[in-house]
């Protein structure tokens, strides 16, 4: 049977994984790291790729290759196809200012048609206010941009034998999943919207073409399909085989909580984005800018591996003694406090144990999460079933802390590569014309005893974090 190929393009590396087209078999597999910063060179994304391709056997005998990328990352080109300067990815919060004058200059009512408009409410990450930022402070590169598009975007792109010096900007193409982060594209449409780019990079660029969910894309030089692709979070989606009812949480580099729906979603409080999937559902969606890296960052405070840090959390008892760490680390985004800074809370000689200390960090994380939760059923969406994902998904303490906090069983797949999964399964689905039935991954489900005092707890020292940070 024909294979498949699946490409994840995350903020730290590149993983790609071989897959045969009807079963989901999975052949070989293969990934490169990225470079570190919320500044990139795209160059370093596509080098990376070809590492990864090359770890997992190459490309060569694959029919169809669909890639999945970090959302919202900036990736501006000039007439010729040439990078106009390094990309601007969704944790680089230099646009927030832009994005709080998009909204002002909206009216009053700015929140509301910025969630009505595009069904998300202006905020650092998204492209239309790093297009602003772009436009204010380096206005020679905003007039050389002649084309914009997205990681996953300009990836495909390069499969398909394009890049610098070649021109080809009509060759773009892209998906209504990632598309849909854009700030300039509306969901609910599935149109473009000129008027947000006049009024951000000061003039409308030539944009990818937005593929339908099965719609092939390119091909390489070689002949092989290119899928339309996915942002990261549609992908994951796919990859766990995630259905209308279900809400999936992932603990990755950013923390993101994301329901698919059948109805598209506007909130006006901007803490929820109403993002489109790739299956012709929606996606809405709160992210946190702290999660994993939270976890690695005590790990390093207290002298152990992540493993470690696991038997120490699981030693202490829920609460952590009375401890409670707000992790805004990286400032926040939900809540949109890009400006914000972490705190300890509670500490006392008594309780301040590295034991407490490491249940802290996963309370703190599983709580924010909590949060990104809430801000999501809130908008009238039922969680049937919790989906547990990512890195910091493997550890028992992160599995049982949100389970706790949110008072439901989580289910946990088997460890995979989810992202990468769902992009293959895509590339698969564009080969045949429908969605394989590929056999789900085995799951465990876990179930803590709810404890609402942590939460409590949590919400009100972020709370305080909230009046000092905004």
């Amino acid at each position: 049977m024909p294979l498949v190929a699946g490409v994840d393009s995350s903020t730290q590396s590149c993983k790609v994984v071989i897959r045969d087209a009807e079963t989901g078999a999975l052949h070989r597999q293969g990934t490169a790291r990225h470079a570190p910063g919320t500044e990139v060179d795209p160059e370093t994304w596509w080098r990376a790729l070809l590492e990864a391709a090359a770890a997992a056997g190459g490309l060569d005998d694959v029919a169809a290759v669909a890639v999945s990328g970090q959302q919202h990352g900036m990736v501006c080109l000039d007439a010729d196809g040439a990078v106009v300067r390094d990309a601007l990815l969704w944790n680089d919060t230099r646009s927030a200012v832009a994005a709080r004058q998009l909204i002002e200059d909206a009216g009053p009512d700015g929140a509301a048609y910025w969630a009505e408009t595009t069904g998300t409410v202006p905020v650092a990450s998204i492209t239309a206010a790093k297009l602003k930022w772009l436009a204010e402070n380096e206005p020679e590169n905003a007039a050389r941009t002649a084309a914009v598009c997205l990681p996953h975007d300009w990836l495909s792109w390069r499969l398909a034998g394009h890049g610098p010096g070649s021109g080809g900007l009509a060759a773009l193409r892209t998906d209504r999943s990632d598309a849909s982060g854009t700030g300039y594209w509306s969901p609910a449409t599935g149109q473009y919207l000129p008027g947000v780019l006049d009024a951000t990079l000061g003039h409308v660029p030539a944009l990818p073409v937005v593929l339908g969910p099965l719609e092939p894309g390119l091909q390489t030089p070689a002949g092989t399909v290119i899928g339309p692709g996915t942002g990261d979070n549609a992908g994951a989606a796919l990859g766990v085989g995630a259905t209308v009812g279900d809400v999936v949480v992932s603990v990755g580099t950013s923390g993101t909580v994301f329901a698919v729906t059948e109805d598209p979603t506007a909130d006006v409080t901007g803490l929820v984005a109403g993002f489109a999937d790739a299956t012709g559902n929606f996606l809405p969606l709160a992210a946190t800018l702290n999660a994993s890296r939270v976890l690695d960052a005590t790990a390093g405070v207290l002298g152990v591996d992540l493993p470690a840090l696991t038997e120490l959390a699981l030693a202490a008892e829920p609460g952590a003694g009375g401890l409670s760490l707000v992790p805004y680390f990286e400032g926040e985004r939900t809540p949109n406090l890009p400006e914000a800074q972490a705190s300890l809370h509670g500490m006392t000689l008594a309780n301040y144990t590295p034991a407490n200390l490491a249940r802290a960090a996963f309370e703190g994380v599983a709580c924010s999460l909590a949060d990104a939760f809430r801000a999501v059923t809130g908008l009238g969406i039922e969680a049937r079933r919790v989906i547990l994902v990512g890195g910091g998904a493997r550890s028992a303490a992160m599995q049982q802390t949100l389970s706790s906090v949110l008072g439901m069983p989580v289910d946990v797949p088997e460890p995979g590569e989810y992202v990468a999964d769902g992009a293959a399964r895509q590339a698969a689905a564009v080969l045949s014309g429908a969605w394989p039935e590929w056999k789900t991954q085995d799951s465990l489900t876990v179930s803590a005893p709810a404890a609402p005092q942590v939460l409590e707890r949590y919400r009100a020292a972020a709370q305080r974090m909230h009046g000092s940070a905004s």
